[in-house]
């Protein structure tokens, strides 16, 4: 993982002659994260990738932290984060340091003014609630409740609603974003301990070659600025493409759960990783079989990572008050464990229904103001009350 995938019409040798029905050449372009060392994908375009006819001036869009250093754990009800505008306009950084950058979008509309492309980040969208089209272009995405979408960074796209209300938790990574490689073999190849597989993995699908002129609005994400750019033919404009390096779609209904006859611990849950943070889902699964065995888990010290858990749904036999779209910051240096009253109320229980996303970043986050506008003040008294 990744693995090899093509699309369309593309020559027969790279690098080679490749001509429209009227004789003129299609425009190769070679996308690439990482220089020429690492993944990439030849896209083939009716026009070049580079005219553009307009730029506008920069709009910052850089997180601002409220709080540097923290120390202590904290609870941010998500849902309360008002929706509006588009996918961009609703989008709201909550948690960031050099490696990740977290947060939530509320969006009520499709992305049809304009396209956007993160040419500073590698993303993972989940979507806890709505429906709709990953469009790019490599092909359309379908998603739906419980999707992660990872989009390489440089990819040119647009998201549009089936539904008018839908929230997504936004993950941003200047580094590449990929299954755990303790789950792939020597070719990268997710192995038969993997708790998911290829046959899980959403690719593109029904590539549409726009080969359109006109006024193409793309913003462009850099440095923590969005810059207009206006291109004169439209970016989604490929005859065909192949390569290791597109955007893809993984259910986390699709992930198999891990289990034992103790309790296992957090990397069992693991999905994604990028530089110093890894991505984990919580999903129903049957809990520990020994006969002695207590399913709540026990407490342990955060020594090398803060840990963020986003509650989507289900009940948390560790913790009370858990609402939809909860965040929970547990940052490193304390531990932390389950609420008072859980182990013993844990013991005898067969099953758990809960759904969550766990992100661990091993180096200590900063938090927005926009996060504090919708913190629980008290969720670190939680342990004694």
């Amino acid at each position: 993982m990744p693995f090899y995938h093509k699309s369309g019409e593309i020559p027969t040798k790279r690098h080679t002659q490749f001509r429209k029905p009227d004789g003129s050449l299609y425009s190769e372009e070679l996308v690439s994260t990482e220089g020429f060392s690492s993944v990439y994908s030849l896209v083939y375009h009716c026009h070049p990738p580079t005219l553009v006819k307009a730029m506008g001036a920069p709009i910052d869009v850089s997180p601002k932290a409220a709080l540097e250093k923290n120390m202590q754990h904290r609870s941010f009800v998500t849902f309360d984060t008002p929706a509006y505008g588009d996918y961009i306009e609703s989008r709201k950084t909550l948690l960031f340091n050099s490696d990740i950058h977290i947060g939530v979008a509320a969006p009520k509309e499709s992305t049809t003014k304009y396209f956007f492309k993160n040419a500073d980040a590698d993303e993972v969208l989940f979507i806890h609630e709505g429906s709709g089209k990953l469009l790019t272009l490599y092909g359309e995405i379908n998603f739906e409740y419980g999707d992660y979408l990872v989009i390489p960074r440089g990819t040119i796209y647009q998201l549009h609603f089936n539904t008018p209300d839908n929230r997504m938790l936004v993950v941003e990574s200047p580094s590449p974003i990929y299954p755990p490689k303790r789950y792939q073999n020597s070719v990268g190849q997710l192995m038969e301990h993997s708790p998911y597989c290829e046959r899980d993995i959403k690719l593109p699908v029904n590539l549409k070659t726009n080969d359109q002129h006109g006024d193409y609005l793309v913003y462009i994400k850099k440095q923590g600025m969005l810059w207009p750019y206006t291109y004169a033919t439209h970016p989604f404009d490929a005859i065909g493409w192949d390569g290791y390096l597109y955007p893809f779609g993984f259910s986390i209904h699709n992930f198999e759960p891990i289990t034992g006859r103790l309790h296992m611990p957090p990397p069992i849950h693991q999905t994604f990783e990028g530089r110093n943070f890894v991505i984990c889902s919580f999903v129903p699964r049957m809990y520990d079989y020994h006969p002695q065995s207590i399913p709540a888990p026990y407490n342990h010290s955060n020594v090398d990572s803060d840990e963020i858990l986003y509650y989507v749904d289900g009940d948390f036999m560790s913790r009370k008050h858990v609402e939809r779209g909860m965040i929970t910051l547990h940052p490193k240096g304390i531990p932390h464990g389950p609420h008072p009253g859980t182990v013993e109320k844990s013991i005898g229980a067969k099953e758990t229904k809960e759904l969550a996303v766990m992100i661990d970043p091993f180096y200590p986050l900063m938090i927005t103001q926009e996060a504090m506008n919708v913190e629980d003040p008290n969720y670190w008294k939680s342990w004694v009350e």
